[in-house]
């Protein structure tokens, strides 16, 4: 057997490449869409977003668009002072940093609960972990969390040189 107790540096770069995490994409209104009548805060309310997740919007392209705006705009449903704006119907915006972050609909509709506000996590690092500086037994130890990526990076140079070196454990 390839991956076994007596073979742990394949057991580890197993679960290193096949432990990775990977972003997730939030389908605003989820199989409804971005469409009038939604109760998107509700909506919004039943979803943790991190940083380097994905917020899309799916709709019908010659009704619809998306606008980023501040707090002022989504409060006011003005799209004065935009941050950003899409159009495509299918639109994957990156969630690129922990904060709050304002949608709406800029064709009037924003007046109809085309709007979403979703509040953007940071990403857990070992040097925040709470088990950092927490001495107890293993029994109670809470896992170290890694930033999205760091672990598939690690286990493709790990697979990576041990292929160009040859070491035989792979």
């Amino acid at each position: 057997m390839l991956i076994s107790p007596s073979n742990p540096l394949l057991l580890l770069c197993f679960v290193l490449i096949f432990g990775t995490v990977t972003a997730t994409d939030h389908i605003v209104g989820a199989n409804k869409g971005w469409n009038p009548g939604m109760n998107y805060t509700l909506w919004a309310n039943n979803h943790t977003f991190y940083v380097g997740d994905l917020i899309s919007f799916r709709y019908q392209k010659t009704q619809y668009n998306v606008f980023e705006v501040n707090q002022t705009g989504y409060d006011n449903c003005t799209t004065e002072g935009a941050l950003g704006n899409w159009s495509s119907g299918k639109d994957f915006i990156p969630l690129n940093e922990a904060k709050r972050y304002f949608f709406i609909c800029g064709n009037g509709q924003c007046f109809n609960g085309m709007k979403v506000s979703v509040l953007v996590h940071p990403l857990l690092s070992p040097t925040a972990s709470p088990v950092a500086n927490h001495t107890s037994n293993s029994s109670d130890a809470a896992p170290v969390v890694l930033p999205r990526g760091v672990v598939g990076l690690r286990a493709l140079v790990v697979a990576l040189a041990s292929v160009w070196f040859g070491s035989g454990w792979i």
